[in-house]
């Protein structure tokens, strides 16, 4: 039995997006008088999705702007949706790789943003589901939409990993009993994923980690 299927993260795992969110957070945030976030600061506050992220900002004080705060930010980002954003080292390569393999996405961003991020970098055609917040009932780290990937391609949990560079990509891999693999690229310290099945420094070490979890699975 082989892995058939790879479900990714987006953003600390394909793609740098933390200077246009960090742009888009200030912008959002700035008539309710709080600071101005580093590069630093965004790093530790996403990963849960645009609402949390401004609650985690505003505070409990700050929750009657919420809403307003949102769609500032959602207005701003949509228009400087890559400006600062890269692609990793070796994504490109190793998605061209990696063919054989059925491919999704599975992001706490929301999914019309994930789509045309995805577009304008032209790493789209390497995905055949995109997974946004708001596609599933619940995000990362639910296992909700890990089993909506799933089913849609009709695969089942050990034919299937996720790779991510957070805990909330492990938890949400390992609710819904599959293998996980973690970057330690990405925006989280290598201490928040030592529950991952496995670690990976750089993405093209990403097919010979694919091939040992094939070969256990024999």
């Amino acid at each position: 039995m082989a892995i058939k299927l790879i479900l990714f993260d987006l953003d600390g795992t394909l793609v740098d997006t933390v200077k246009d969110i960090r742009n888009a957070l200030n912008y959002a945030l700035s008539p309710y008088g709080t600071i101005h976030l580093s590069v630093e600061q965004t790093k530790q506050l996403i990963g849960e999705g645009i609402s949390r992220l401004m609650e985690k900002c505003l505070g409990k004080e700050g929750v009657q702007w919420r809403d307003a705060a949102i769609k500032r930010f959602l207005d701003y980002y949509s228009r400087h949706l890559v400006n600062n954003s890269t692609v990793y080292p070796y994504v490109r390569e190793t998605l061209e790789k990696l063919s054989g393999y059925k491919k999704a996405i599975i992001s706490n961003k929301r999914e019309d943003l994930s789509r045309n991020l995805l577009e304008k970098l032209d790493l789209f055609k390497h995905f055949e589901l995109i997974i946004g917040s708001d596609t599933t009932p619940e995000r990362k780290p639910s296992a909700a939409p890990v089993i909506h990937a799933l089913a849609k391609f009709n695969i089942r949990p050990h034919e299937a990993v996720i790779v991510g560079d957070s805990n909330y990509d492990m938890e949400a891999g390992k609710k819904a009993g599959i293998k996980t693999i973690a970057v330690t690229y990405g925006y989280r310290e290598r201490r928040y994923l030592l529950d991952a099945d496995h670690i990976i420094n750089s993405f093209n070490d990403l097919s010979p980690v694919l091939d040992i979890i094939s070969a256990e699975l024999i």
